[in-house]
C-alpha cells in the first residue's frame, strides 16, 4: 500500500510537471487567434502596488508566442530605471513551440545601458534589455519583472493591446492595490469593462482583465489607439515625490505642484536683469519686447536635456542658465519666464504633450499627461507662446510639435487647461510658380519657386538649419514628385514670420515631361503636385472616424513655352468640384504659344465619421483624375 501511494506521488509529480512545460505549446491558441497575426499575447499580468505617497511596486508577467520573422520584435523586453526606479527583478525563459523549456535569460545576456541620447548632458536614465535570438517558428517567450517606484507622478496608462498592429491576446490584466485611505481615480476608454474590486484587510484593489482580443487592422486616417482602443487611465489624488507632496485631483491643483517645484527659481544674476532691461529700454509695445527678450534668449541659449530634478521635473534655476548658456525644456522655459518678469510682462510656464505624432491628453481626467514645456505670454489682444527649446523657430509660432493640443498653464492661482493654436488652411499653404521650357522630343527645362508657410515650412526650415548642402540636396530628391529629373541648382530661403515661409528654388532638367507618339506630344501639365495614390477601399465596415489632422491650401501656376512648330490639338476644360474634405479647381489657359495650367485644392481638417471613407475615397479618385489630366499637342 505504501509503495502504491509513493508510485502515485511520483506519476502526480511527473503529470504536473509536463503540464507545467506544456502550459505554453503554441497548438492550445485558439485559431482565431492566429487568423492575421505575427504574435499572440499569451498572458500579460501588471500588479501595481501602492505602498504610501511615495512608493509603489509593479510586477509584471508577459508571455508572448511569436508565429513568425514579422513579430521577432517582440522576442524582447527593456526595462528602464532611474534614481527614483529600482530594478529588483529581471528574468527571461524561452519555450519551442510544444512548450517545452529551451533556455533561460542569464545574468550574463542581460545588457544595463544608458538610456540618456547624444542630446543630454546629464541624466541617470538607465536600462536593462535581453534578448532571445531564436528563429525556429513559432516559438514562446517569458519576462518576469519588478521595480520599486519612487515617481508617484504616474500610474499605469493599460491598452492591453498596446496600439500594435497584427497583435492578438489571449489573455491581459491590471490590477492597482491601494492602501485603505488613498484612493484611486481611473478613466475606462471605448467600452473596457469596469474594474473588479476587493476589499483585503487594510487594503483595496481594482482589476481590469481582457481575454481572446483577435487582431486588428490599423485604418487610414484613424485616430490614436488611446482614442479608440480598449484601456484605462490611473491616477491619484495625492502623491509625493522626493519629499515635495503634490495633488492632482485636479487641473488647478496639478498646476499648483508646478508651481511649488519653480518657487525661487526665477531669480536672474542682476547684469542679466540690466542687459534685458536695457535691451527694450526703447520698445513701448509689449509684444514687441516679448519678441525681443526671445531673440536674446534664442542667441544666448542652446538646448541640451537633463533629466535630473525631482523625477526629471522640475526646472534648474534661472542663474543656472544665464551661467552655463543651456538648459532642457524646463529650465530654458523658466528662464524665459524670468527674463519676461525682469522686464514687468507676465508670463505661465506651459506643460505640454509634444511630438508631431504624439496623442492628446485627456482632458476630463486630471493627470501628468505631458511630457514638455513650453511658455504662454497673455496679452490683451492676443496670446503668445514661445517654444524655448529651439534657435531657429520663428517668434510666436509653435511647429505641429505643440500645436493644437491641451496645454496646463500654471498661474498664480494654479493649473488652467487650454488648447494651443490650431493652424488652418490659410496658414498652411504651398504656392508654387513654374516656367517650363519644353522641347519637341518631349524633354524640358523649369525653374520652380514654391512657397512653403505655417506647417507646410517646418520640414524645409530644418532641412535648411539642420543639413548640410549635400544633404538638403538629397532631401528635395526625396520630395520632388516628377518620375524622371536632374536637379541642376537649387536654394531653401526661410523667413521668420509669425506664421513663417520657407522658399524653395530648383532648377531642374527634366526627361520626358511629355510623352512622344509619332508627331504628337502627351503632356500633363500638373507637373510637381499631382496626387497618384487613392486611399484603398474596405473588404469590411470601417469601425474608426475619419480622421484630416491638417488643414492645407496648394496653389499651382504652371506655365509652359511650347516648342516653336507645335499646335494645340486637345486642351481640356476647366475642372471644380467640392464636398466635406475640401475642394478642388483647375483651368487651362493659353496665349501667344504657351499653355498656363491653374490648380487649387483645399484640405479641410476635422473628423468625419466611419462611413464618410468611402466618400473620401471617391473624393480622392477625383482628384487624382484631374491631376492626370492630359494636353496634346500636334508638332
Amino acid at each position: 500500500m505504501k509503495a502504491f501511494i509513493i508510485s502515485s506521488l511520483l506519476f502526480t509529480g511527473i503529470l504536473s510537471n509536463c503540464f507545467a512545460q506544456n502550459t505554453w505549446n503554441v497548438a492550445s491558441i485558439p485559431a482565431e487567434l492566429k487568423e492575421k497575426a505575427h504574435a499572440v499575447i499569451r498572458k500579460s499580468e501588471t500588479i501595481f502596488t501602492v505602498k504610501n505617497l511615495g512608493e509603489a511596486t509593479e510586477k509584471n508577467h508577459k508571455v508572448i508566442t511569436i508565429l513568425d520573422e514579422q513579430g521577432l520584435q517582440y522576442a524582447s523586453m527593456t526595462l528602464f530605471y532611474s534614481k527614483l526606479e529600482k530594478v529588483n527583478n529581471f528574468e527571461g525563459v524561452l519555450y519551442d513551440s510544444n512548450g517545452e523549456k529551451v533556455k533561460k535569460v542569464k545574468k550574463d545576456d542581460i545588457h544595463d545601458g544608458s538610456a540618456v541620447g547624444n542630446g543630454t548632458l546629464f541624466g541617470d536614465n538607465r536600462y536593462k534589455y535581453a534578448e532571445f535570438k531564436y528563429a525556429i517558428f513559432p516559438f514562446t517567450v517569458e519576462f518576469t519583472t519588478e521595480t520599486t517606484n519612487k515617481n508617484l507622478l504616474f500610474y499605469p496608462m493599460w491598452f492591453p493591446q498596446e496600439d500594435e498592429e497584427n497583435v492578438a491576446v489571449e489573455q491581459s490584466s491590471l490590477k492597482i492595490q491601494m492602501p485603505a485611505n488613498l484612493p484611486l481615480r481611473y478613466k475606462s476608454i471605448n467600452g473596457l469593462a469596469e474594474p473588479t474590486l476587493e476589499n483585503i484587510a487594510e487594503s483595496k484593489s481594482y482589476t481590469w482583465q481582457v481575454k481572446n482580443l483577435q487582431v486588428y487592422e490599423n485604418e487610414l486616417y484613424s485616430p490614436k489607439w488611446t482614442r479608440y482602443g480598449k484601456g484605462v487611465l490611473t491616477a491619484p489624488n495625492e502623491f509625493e515625490v522626493e519629499g515635495f507632496k503634490g495633488s492632482m485631483k485636479t487641473w488647478k491643483d496639478l498646476g499648483e505642484f508646478d508651481n511649488i517645484l519653480g518657487k525661487g527659481r526665477d531669480v536672474l544674476p542682476e547684469n542679466v536683469q540690466q542687459e534685458v532691461k536695457q535691451l527694450v529700454a526703447n520698445i513701448s509695445d509689449p509684444s514687441l519686447k516679448v519678441k525681443k527678450i526671445y531673440e536674446y534668449l534664442q542667441a544666448k541659449t542652446r538646448y541640451i536635456s537633463i533629466q535630473l530634478g525631482i523625477g526629471g521635473w522640475q526646472p534648474f534655476e534661472a542663474s543656472y542658465v544665464a551661467e552655463k548658456g543651456y538648459g532642457d525644456c524646463k529650465a530654458l522655459s523658466n528662464y524665459t519666464k524670468a527674463l519676461l518678469k525682469s522686464v514687468g510682462i507676465e508670463s505661465f510656464y506651459a506643460s505640454i504633450r509634444g511630438g508631431s505624432n504624439e496623442r492628446d491628453i485627456h482632458p476630463d481626467f486630471p493627470s501628468q499627461q505631458f511630457n514638455h514645456v513650453i511658455v504662454c505670454v497673455p496679452m490683451k489682444s492676443d496670446t503668445i507662446w514661445l517654444e524655448c527649446t529651439s534657435q531657429d523657430n520663428a517668434f510666436g509660432y509653435l511647429s505641429d510639435f505643440t500645436s493644437d493640443r491641451y496645454a496646463l498653464l500654471s498661474t498664480p492661482e494654479g493649473g488652467k487647461l487650454v488648447r494651443t493654436p490650431v493652424y488652418k488652411a490659410k496658414d498652411n499653404q504651398q504656392n508654387r510658380n513654374i516656367k517650363v521650357a519644353l522641347a519637341e522630343d518631349g524633354n524640358a527645362t523649369v525653374v520652380a519657386v514654391t512657397e512653403y508657410t505655417g506647417l507646410l515650412s517646418d520640414d524645409y526650415s530644418d532641412i535648411k538649419n539642420l543639413s548640410s548642402r549635400e544633404e538638403q540636396q538629397k532631401h528635395l530628391y526625396k520630395r520632388i514628385n516628377i518620375p524622371s529629373f536632374e536637379v541642376s541648382n537649387f536654394s531653401i530661403q526661410d523667413e521668420k514670420k509669425r506664421i513663417p515661409t520657407a522658399t524653395v528654388k530648383l532648377d531642374l532638367n527634366v526627361r520626358k515631361c511629355a510623352s512622344k507618339s509619332g508627331t504628337r506630344l502627351f503632356l500633363t501639365p500638373n507637373l510637381m503636385s499631382a496626387i497618384n495614390t487613392v486611399p484603398p477601399a474596405l473588404d469590411k465596415p470601417r469601425q474608426t472616424e475619419v480622421v484630416l489632422k491638417m488643414a492645407l491650401t496648394e496653389t499651382d501656376s504652371v506655365t509652359y513655352q511650347l516648342p516653336k512648330n507645335a499646335t494645340l490639338e486637345f486642351k481640356p476644360e476647366g475642372i471644380k468640384f467640392e464636398n466635406r474634405f475640401g475642394t478642388y479647381q483647375s483651368e487651362f489657359q493659353v496665349k501667344d504659344g504657351s499653355l498656363l495650367y491653374i490648380r487649387k485644392l483645399v484640405r479641410n481638417q476635422g473628423k468625419f465619421p466611419p462611413e464618410s471613407y468611402a466618400e473620401l475615397i471617391e473624393y480622392y479618385k477625383k482628384v487624382s483624375k484631374a491631376d492626370r489630366t492630359q494636353v496634346v499637342l500636334k508638332l
